[in-house]
């Protein structure tokens, strides 16, 4: 589908969106197009599409094409691009000692952003989330639909919630599954990132301490993290598997941040006790574990053989929907302190730390600075999240549908990961009648927690943390 680079100028170069479907199994009942986002940003609509054909009801199947697109400045969509070479010159400590340190950090975004421009050509400056919403809305009349029907998850939800600001009389049914806030600042961000951060830690210590097929239950679980912090922080550390594997801080605290995903609580408390002895885990880790060493390891072949390759760079989408500054390094240093009060044991989010840092220096004037929504006029619209979820915390979901207002109904999943739809069939079955009936579940709607049992169900593995940025992790 071609669609403007640049929405202000309908009539000037254009792009290719690439859109996948899958048509509904039952033509006879089909009520139209599902279009959906899987987040990121980064994430493939088109390989969620394709692939992912068991994440939907047979109910949503039947009824509904499922369709999918790359969003602008990722995968197939003329995606950014920054040389592979630059990236892997990334300064490897995050947690920034001195103004020296901060001044190196701001330098390599600059050439990070000129090399990434150039090497992307025009659609580098065009990548914001509300160009997506005018993409959604030329897809939404391509497939044939008077109103929209649309599934967002994690970042996806962005593109939902300001959907329905930007076209209210067009929207028929909009399911966000684990919600961005739009409006937070830079302190705010990475408040609230902390606190969804070390409440997704807390449930871990909690089934730790409680649960016998933990192995560190009856130990001083806080003291043995305390601990490994303290050797990342003096580079002690090594992946296990690879001793030549240094893992810094922020690698160190992911590993919790990621596992809180599934959660894979049994399988991280394996990789720790791994870690602090050196000896292999006892059993195969999940992806969300293992990818991060395989992605070093990649990093440090090509910092062994530099070459001209590119890397896809989708975190040009967050920079051109947050303005997140930070003045110097007293500024810095006071924000990390206020996360380290909030977050304990981890310290900071892994995501909104690492997305704060590869937006630093960025100019003012982007094109979609945060702001409080303002929904009039749409149909009510569904807003649900986990009470413990790592990466969208549910403070942001409560706020986001605070601002929404009457148009919105937030249904609450009482347990843990990112992503609620396939938690439960209460979670399943709420959002399936909200987007083929468009009934809303009862104010106040929660879902009760499934017990943790060892390792989720296939359809809640999915998503996983991605890393497109070395040493940042990727993707709400």
């Amino acid at each position: 589908m071609t669609v403007p680079t640049d929405w202000a100028k309908p009539g000037g170069p254009t792009i290719d969106l690439a859109v996948a479907r899958r048509k509904a199994t039952d033509p006879t009942t089909r009520m139209g197009s599902l279009i959906i986002n899987p987040g990121g940003p980064g994430e493939s609509g088109v390989d969620f599409t394709l692939r992912r054909q068991d994440y939907f009801s047979e109910e949503i199947t039947r009824r509904f094409d499922i369709v999918g697109f790359d969003p602008r400045g990722v995968a197939r969509s003329n995606p950014v691009v920054c040389s592979a070479e630059l990236m892997q010159q990334a300064p490897a400590d995050l947690f920034l000692k001195s103004q020296t340190d901060f001044d190196r950090w701001l330098d390599y975004n600059k050439r990070l952003r000129t090399d990434c421009r150039a090497r992307t050509g025009p659609l580098f400056d065009h990548v914001d989330t509300l160009s997506v919403v005018n993409d959604v809305d030329a897809l939404r009349a391509a497939v044939g639909d008077r109103k929209l029907t649309y599934y967002g998850l994690s970042y996806g939800t962005l593109i939902g919630q300001l959907y329905a600001e930007r076209f209210p009389g067009r929207v028929r049914a909009l399911a966000l599954d684990s919600n961005i806030d739009h409006s937070l600042r830079t302190a705010a961000f990475l408040d609230t990132g902390a606190a969804a951060a070390q409440d997704s830690y807390e449930e871990f210590a909690a089934w730790c301490e409680r649960d016998s097929a933990c192995v560190l239950h009856g130990s001083d679980l806080r003291a043995f993290w305390a601990k490994l912090l303290a050797h990342a922080e003096r580079g002690e550390l090594h992946y296990p598997g690879d001793p030549t594997l240094v893992l810094t801080q922020l690698d160190l605290i992911r590993l919790p941040f990621q596992a809180a995903y599934g959660p894979y609580w049994r399988e991280l408390a394996e990789l720790m006790v791994a870690i602090g002895s050196g000896a292999t885990p006892s059993r195969a880790l999940p992806e969300i574990f293992t990818r991060q060493l395989t992605q070093r390891q990649e990093e440090r072949r090509q910092a062994r053989q530099p070459t001209e390759d590119l890397i896809a760079n989708p975190l040009r989408v967050v920079c051109q929907d947050f303005h997140l500054p930070i003045r110097d390094f007293h500024e810095f240093a006071a924000l990390l302190r206020r996360s380290q009060r909030i977050a304990p044991d981890m310290r900071v989010s892994p995501l909104a730390f690492s997305f704060t840092m590869a937006c630093l220096g960025e100019p003012a004037a982007i094109p979609n600075p945060q702001q409080r929504l303002q929904v009039d006029g749409t149909p009510a619209l569904l807003l649900g999240n986990a009470r413990h979820d790592p990466a969208t915390g549910y403070a942001w979901a409560v706020n986001a549908a605070g601002q929404i207002g009457s148009e919105a109904r937030l249904l609450t999943y009482e347990g843990w990961g990112h992503s609620i739809y396939n938690r439960s069939e209460c979670t399943r079955r709420a959002i399936d009648r909200y987007l083929i009936e468009q009934t809303l579940p009862a104010p106040g709607m929660r879902c009760p927690a499934v017990p943790y049992t060892g390792t989720p169900t296939s359809a809640q593995t999915w998503p996983t943390p991605i890393a497109p940025l070395p040493r940042l992790p990727g993707w709400f």
